[in-house]
């Protein structure tokens, strides 16, 4: 994500289609809030905290 232009029609070819969650995550995606958090998750984890689904409004459906 580092360096991407908003300015660019380039930069929103994949939202140009999407629907509901798949435009909430390119949104959420962009944010850099939200990146910075990612970076703290830990590695070895495929798993988030709560802390970080509730901060971020994030639903996994099983």
């Amino acid at each position: 994500m580092p360096g991407l232009d908003w300015r660019s029609s380039d930069a929103y070819d994949r939202a140009v289609d999407a629907e509901g969650a798949a435009l909430a995550w390119e949104c959420l995606r962009r944010n850099a809030d939200f990146r910075r958090d990612q970076q703290d998750l830990p590695s070895t984890s495929f798993s988030v905290t709560p802390v970080f689904r509730k901060r971020w409004g994030l639903v996994f459906r099983s």
